[in-house]
């Protein structure tokens, strides 16, 4: 390990003559620690001049390394990534030598700032053999994530002495930020193989059910749908369609019957409407009643009866903030892990009130809308749960069955999502349950990546105790 020279000690080996060391340029608060960040230049010297001998090598160095951010110096990184860029654009089928990358960064307009075309060489000349770059890449990993943790650490040093905003929400956010950070350095043994995947496989047909899968409390739907981790499932309905129902239903079947952790996001509902409706689901007692604070001795038995249950409800988290984005969605996931009790479900409440980030100037909100439904499905993989994620309709549907175009403001949600199930209720012109279909919805299963498509299911509406039921059930 080395520490970085001031950059007036550094020679035309380390590349030009900046006015900084070429490393990642930091706030001026932390400036002073700057000098003291671990770094191995050497070791990311042989990382690149391992990657310019063989292309073996450039794959061992793209397993072990997250990216060119884990480079110290920011040449090199500029170097990582011309590098990654050849060997994609050539499919691995051509050496990449210092005299290709040099030719890239020079059409890219950035070889004089990784110090010419001789410190290519420079690199190539410091690693002995390139059956070492596992080693090196490895090292230059490591010293990344002690350098993410003194950024985290003088990060949430500042917060704390800033002693600015609400203690407990200042608190919430740095352990989200040790959580990211744990998620980030985290080395996953990877099992590709047949014969890896093959016990786990059979394992998982002889129980004769996906022990990753949870189901609904509908079973019509589950011998259609599985929710499996890493799914993006997405739910559609009219105003008054019934999606937030299908939501809080689902989430608290899972995490009230199959103890299993949830976190649902309502920007729709505030927490005493969603305490209602989960009290009306579980008691039976009349959502209205619970809505006026009018309950009747008959109310109270029934709510008595469900009370351990609820009060033991630690591993179900309604969070009614109204101002929510993916990066808090996030944070929230972490602050559960951390808590020791990973989600494993989460339902957002419903898609189009999100808030989205890093949005371009002249994003149209169409396109906002699906940068959203695509962090929705990372956040899935990420977190390896289901997202069940609530959408509303155009008002085109209105009237007749809906389709999977008719999501608002939104084409991308047919790509995004594993499973979309489209709710329909045929409602009177006057928004009332009326007619031959009076008290039902359909959940029409439109895309379903694992199984059938176009099927439909009868559910009973409940609104008056806030609950979609089974047909066969009562």
């Amino acid at each position: 390990m080395s520490i970085a020279p001031p950059a007036a000690d550094y020679d035309g080996d380390y590349g030009p003559e900046p006015e900084d060391d070429g490393a990642r340029p930091v706030p001026a608060a932390r400036q002073a620690l700057e000098r003291q960040q671990p770094n191995d230049l050497t070791a990311e010297q042989a990382v690149l001049g391992a990657m310019m001998l063989s292309p073996t090598a450039i794959d061992d160095v793209s397993r072990m390394l997250r990216g060119g951010g884990d480079f110290y110096r920011k040449p090199h990184e500029t170097i990582y990534n011309a590098i990654r860029d050849l060997y994609d654009r050539t499919g691995g089928t051509k050496d990449i030598d210092p005299i290709l990358v040099a030719g890239e960064l020079t059409a890219r307009g950035e070889l004089h700032l990784v110090g010419g075309a001789g410190y290519l060489h420079t690199c190539v000349n410091a690693v002995p053999t390139a059956a070492n770059a596992e080693h090196y890449a490895e090292k230059v990993r490591d010293l990344a994530a002690f350098r993410a943790l003194i950024e985290t650490g003088t990060r949430m040093a500042a917060q704390g002495y800033a002693a600015i905003g609400d203690a407990p929400t200042v608190v919430q956010a740095a352990m989200a930020q040790l959580q990211a950070l744990v998620a980030g350095t985290a080395v996953v043994e990877e099992k590709l193989s047949v014969a890896d995947r093959w016990q786990e496989f059979i394992d998982a047909q002889e129980a004769g059910v996906d022990p990753r899968a949870l189901d609904t409390p509908w079973p019509d739907i589950n011998e259609i749908v599985q929710l499996l981790p890493g799914q993006l499932v997405m739910v559609g309905a009219a105003t008054a369609g019934g999606k937030s129902l299908f939501g809080m239903n689902l989430a608290s079947h899972v995490a009230l019957h199959r103890e299993r952790p949830v976190l649902v996001a309502s920007m729709e509902m505030n927490g005493n409407e969603l305490m209602a409706r989960l009290t009306s689901a579980e008691s039976g007692v009349y959502l209205d009643r619970l809505i006026r604070h009018k309950l009747e001795d008959d109310d109270w038995e029934r709510i008595a009866r469900v009370s351990d249950r609820m009060s033991q409800a630690h591993n179900f988290l309604l969070d009614d903030s109204p101002e929510q984005s993916l990066s808090k969605l996030r944070a929230k996931l972490r602050w559960m892990a951390s808590q020791g009790r990973p989600a494993g479900m989460l339902v957002a409440d419903y898609l189009q009130l999100m808030g989205s980030e890093n949005t371009k100037a002249n994003a149209t909100r169409a396109q906002e809308i699906g940068e959203i439904s695509r962090g929705l499905k990372k956040i899935a993989g990420e977190f390896q749960i289901p997202v069940v994620a609530l959408a509303q309709f155009n008002r085109g549907a209105v009237g007749r069955r809906p389709l999977v175009s008719d999501f608002k403001e939104s084409s991308s949600i047919e790509q995004d999502s594993n499973v979309i199930i489209l709710l329909h209720r045929e409602l009177a012109e006057d928004g009332t349950d009326t007619g031959p279909t009076a008290g039902t919805v359909e959940a029409i299963i439109a895309k379903n990546r694992n199984g059938a498509n176009g099927r439909i299911v009868q559910l009973g509406f409940q609104g008056h105790r806030a609950r979609l039921v089974s047909m066969a059930q009562d």
